[in-house]
């Protein structure tokens, strides 16, 4: 049968009259307004079980959402149930402001968090649940630059508490190709503070900690030891090793980018959690390559969109690890090439002999890392 529909104005004149107005929207959409005297249940929740709700099959009952499309279906869904007064509001709680009708919200209510977060809290797989996840973390990222930029914008976007930036450089004009949390006002300035002052001014809800210091065997610890996940945007093998070793000793997954020319990779490394069963950054180059073999950025140059391509990757599979969401990088190495736009993957296995992550293996230490990559 057709279903019923009525105007705001009419749904307001029945609820004093005594119907049942029932907002069927998300808690989250609830919470930014929802109609005066109405009973907020989520539409599958009352679909599920309207007993629990509904006074009886024979009460008037008007279902209300954001626009009509969901309350439709929602009576429907009762009417085939055995409920024989059910209407939904035409037009719903925005054609209800429109009218001008009467609307509440809690007193104490964050209107920043669900106006900002709103289309995170849309998706069944992150949901107000998942956006406090976000909100909670603790997020390290081990350089400010071309991976470390793009990285750290979305991360701040998206709502991640805390983020601790470790980098010793300054901005210098060449940085600005592709270091996008940089401008040409900040020239000379500690990156870690111009970070700081780019990410704050996207997102002030959120904890920004500078380290402006190199990374080392001395401070490691200190910057991922209350890290949910760390970030590693390094421009260096002896940072990558060391944070790599960190990583599993204190049992962190750290999310590894590397970029040179038109090519990238990213990599999810977690063998500090799951050792034996997945590798670490060792087990993928238990030796560094030669230095001739393998030039930084500012010797064989970098395209400057391809650090963003690889640290919003990075930024993804951070997100993914805090919620507990899809299939992580782990034991994966994507690889992208720029230039025929094309994406491939390679399988990683932890290797047992590994000098870091096999299995019962006691952390050897630390070690000279410039000196171990550098041959010496």
């Amino acid at each position: 049968m057709e279903i019923e529909t009525i105007t705001p104005i009419e749904a307001r004149r029945r609820q004093l009259a005594g119907a049942v107005l029932v907002d069927v929207r998300e808690a989250h959409e609830r919470a930014l307004g929802m109609a005066e005297g109405a009973i907020g249940i989520a539409r599958a929740e009352l679909e599920s079980d309207p007993q629990a709700t509904l006074p009886g099959r024979d009460a008037e009952v008007l279902l209300i959402c954001e626009m009509g499309g969901r309350s439709a279906k929602a009576a429907q869904t009762l009417i085939d149930a055995g409920y024989r007064r059910v209407v939904s509001v035409d037009g719903g709680t925005r054609r209800w402001r429109d009218d001008e009708l009467p609307l509440v919200q809690p007193a104490d209510l964050d209107l920043d968090f669900y106006d900002r977060y709103s289309r995170h809290l849309r998706l069944p797989e992150v949901g107000e649940a998942g956006q406090r996840k976000l909100q909670q973390a603790r997020v390290a990222i081990v350089g400010a630059g071309g991976l470390g930029s793009p990285a750290a914008y979305y991360l701040a976007a998206a709502g991640v508490g805390t983020l601790v930036l470790a980098d010793d450089d300054v901005v210098e004009r060449s940085n600005l190709q592709r270091q996008i949390l940089h401008t040409e006002a900040r020239i000379g300035q500690a990156k870690v503070e111009s970070a700081r002052t780019a990410l704050s001014a996207l997102n002030p809800g959120i904890t920004i900690e500078g380290l402006p210091e190199r990374i080392g065997s001395d401070n490691v610890e200190r910057l991922i030891a209350e890290a949910d996940v760390v970030l590693d945007g390094a421009d260096n093998f002896a940072a990558r090793y060391l944070l790599n070793d960190a990583c599993v000793k204190l049992g962190k997954p750290m999310v590894y980018g590397a970029v040179l020319r038109f090519g990238g990779q990213v990599g999810v490394f977690d063998a500090g959690r799951r050792r034996g069963a997945m590798p670490c950054y060792r087990c993928l180059f238990p030796e560094p390559p030669p230095p001739e073999a393998a030039p930084n950025c500012s010797e064989a140059g970098v395209l400057g969109v391809l650090p963003g391509v690889i640290g919003m990757l990075q930024a993804t599979e951070v997100i993914k690890l805090i919620l507990g969401i899809g299939e992580p990088l782990a034991g994966r190495l994507l690889h992208f090439d720029a230039l025929a736009m094309r994406f491939r993957e390679t399988r990683l296995h932890a290797d047992p002999g590994c000098t870091v992550c096999a299995p019962g293996r006691e952390f050897p230490g630390y070690i000279d890392y410039a000196a171990f990559c550098s041959g010496a």
